[in-house]
């Protein structure tokens, strides 16, 4: 209860327009935007990345910040941010992986145009690949319950076309089971999170131990044989060291080789622990945001325990 309650909070924090603006404007608070984000524009992200891969052999998602976009103007330009991550990536020589809120690209005030964007972006990442080597792809992320069905549905639209694309699931909620079955027989990509959005139980599991539970059980269906055979993409994304030696332990089980499936992580947050993975050999990706509107994905981070009210008391009072 106590968890929910701090991630309901942080949430509201997160879509206030006010709070943004007085936190983004804060001269106390931007050590919060310099511990997640890699800075104000893609040049800042291409570089951290670039800086990843060459020191520490790890791998990028390039995310352009800024969610619920209720304003077309603002749509358009997250269209070209998300095209110039892209451009920025494919210039460097690196995965052309880019990855995207469906609510920034139109779901809240143009939801009919949601597609053609999406479609837009995955086909610049197509022909911007070709055959190069490399995971590319446009990674759907998975926001809150009001959008989980019709992001499945422009994931499953966008894959059927043949477009590179990915899917973000999270663990905590109690359809996933079923919706991780589908994309398995589909043979898709997917990225299991394990969710930070607040949700009541009838849509979601409520304790810390019933979702490290479901995650296990969701990671041994990504790691499992018959997901192997399908070609599914196993994106296993957490910072959880038990969960990480759970993946691997039933990567090796059934047949998967280091580098036929993936760990996810947040720049920020643990980076020791990718180093460690990438050293031993896995394949390590960290989530690295860009942008002004910093201060949603800041807070969506501190939000994720109750214990990072520290962080939040500091910004605050500094």
């Amino acid at each position: 209860m106590i968890r929910r309650t701090w991630q309901a909070a942080m949430i509201g924090l997160a879509r206030s327009a006010t709070t943004k603006r007085f936190m983004q404007s804060a001269r106390a608070t931007s050590f919060l935007r310099d511990k997640y984000v890699a800075g104000a524009d893609v040049t800042d992200g291409r570089e951290r990345a670039v800086a990843l891969l060459k020191s520490h052999g790890i791998r990028s998602s390039l995310f352009f910040m800024g969610e619920y976009v209720d304003d077309p103007a603002l749509v358009a330009e997250t269209v070209g941010h998300k095209l110039a991550a892209a451009e920025a990536v494919a210039a460097a020589g690196l995965d052309i992986h880019v990855s995207v809120d469906p609510t920034q690209i139109g779901q809240v005030v143009t939801p009919e145009d949601v597609e053609g964007h999406a479609r837009t972006i995955a086909g610049r990442i197509g022909a911007l690949a070709g055959n190069r080597q490399g995971v590319h792809c446009l990674m759907l992320d998975m926001e809150d319950a009001s959008v989980t069905e019709v992001t499945i549905a422009l994931h499953d639209t966008l894959q059927d076309a043949g477009l590179p694309v990915a899917l973000t699931l999270q663990a905590y909620r109690r359809r996933t089971w079923d919706d991780m079955v589908r994309q398995v027989e589909r043979g898709s990509r997917i990225r299991l999170v394990k969710g930070a959005f607040a949700a009541g139980p009838d849509l979601a599991f409520q304790t810390q131990h019933e979702i490290k539970a479901n995650s296990r059980r969701l990671i041994d269906l990504m790691l499992s044989s018959e997901a192997r055979e399908r070609g599914f993409y196993p994106v296993v994304a957490t910072h959880d060291t038990a969960l990480h030696e759970h993946a691997i332990a039933a990567a090796r089980r059934n047949g998967w080789e280091p580098g036929t499936y993936e760990f996810e992580m947040l720049l920020g947050v643990r980076e020791d622990v990718a180093r460690d993975l990438a050293t031993r050999g896995e394949r390590v990706r960290l989530y690295v945001p860009f942008g002004r509107d910093w201060w949603p994905h800041a807070v969506r981070r501190i939000g994720e325990n109750p214990r990072n009210a520290v962080l939040l008391a500091r910004s605050l009072v500094t």
